[in-house]
């Protein structure tokens, strides 16, 4: 792993592999390591595969200021102008695009999952001359009429807490693991891949931070209908936190897109879809070339 200025802060990143460049922007709280190696192995026999360490999150540059409080997000909520957050998405996205800058990296295949779907669709609408294809895994548009999370997950993140200790954090996390994810999430591995990234780093106000980001940042299927690229949606259908909905309209807004939808598949990235997916990020990929 190395570290460098990205946008003004520290990123920490690993590149793996050869061939095209690929960027994977994670989601919300995810580091860097929370990919699966597995799916990361696989794409690094087609891709010189980047992953990093969003803002605020892993061994990336951890903000300074206050994290937020429930009445942030109630403000939020209500009217997102409201809130005082310390960054939005565009933010992250500029992150996403210094570091590509830093790395002197064009022709770029993006992928993000769910938060990192989200950043990853900014990327190709804020910085799209260094982007040739964009894959969004269980994320949205922004719009809030679509991708909703059902009332029982929403409670249960309404119940985060500021700063709770690494096991409350691993026993709350896994129990909307078990809510969000899909048949064939495998709840051992789960739990062993959560104990060590937080060990790797622990910053739950940063996850604060990032939340609000997603609630203030604007809906973004007016930017995703100007997007003239190949494009990938993938989504399971079983995901309650980012319902299926959020991968549809996705697909709907960008009007060179496929739309790719597993059953059995909730907000997780389970190894028996890893093949298919990564067959489908490639041809995805390749079609960017073909039309060049």
């Amino acid at each position: 792993m190395a570290t460098t200025k990205a946008n003004g802060i520290d990123i920490t990143y690993e590149i793996d592999g050869s061939g095209p460049p690929l960027l994977l922007v994670m989601g919300l709280g995810g580091q860097l390591t929370d990919w699966p190696t597995e799916l990361v192995d696989r794409l690094a026999e087609h891709f010189t595969v980047v992953r990093f360490d969003n803002r605020d999150i892993g061994l990336s540059e951890h903000m300074s200021s206050d994290p937020p409080s429930r009445l942030d997000f109630l403000k939020a909520v209500i009217r997102p102008s409201w809130a005082k957050a310390s960054y939005d998405l565009s933010d992250m996205a500029a992150d996403a695009a210094g570091l590509l800058e830093v790395l002197d990296l064009d022709g770029v295949h993006v992928v993000g999952m769910s938060m990192g779907g989200m950043i990853a669709q900014l990327v190709a609408i804020d910085h799209g001359a260094r982007i040739q294809s964009l894959c969004s895994i269980m994320s949205n548009t922004g719009n809030q009429r679509t991708g909703r999370p059902t009332a029982r997950v929403f409670a249960h993140l309404a119940r985060q807490g500021q700063d709770p200790s690494k096991e409350a954090a691993i026993a709350r996390t896994l129990d909307l693991f078990s809510m969000v994810c899909g048949a064939d999430w495998d709840r051992d591995h789960g739990e062993a891949m959560l104990r060590a990234s937080l060990e790797r780093s622990y910053n739950p106000a940063g996850v604060l931070r990032q939340s609000l980001a997603i609630a203030v940042s604007p809906d973004r299927t007016e930017g995703l209908t100007s997007l003239r690229l190949p494009s990938l949606v993938i989504h399971g259908l079983e995901d309650t936190l980012v319902r299926p909905s959020g991968g549809v309209s996705t697909a709907e807004a960008i009007s060179d897109s496929r739309l790719l939808m597993f059953p059995r598949m909730g907000h997780d990235l389970p190894a028996t879809r890893h093949a298919e997916m990564v067959t489908a990020i490639v041809a995805n990929a390749q079609r960017a070339r073909v039309s060049v």
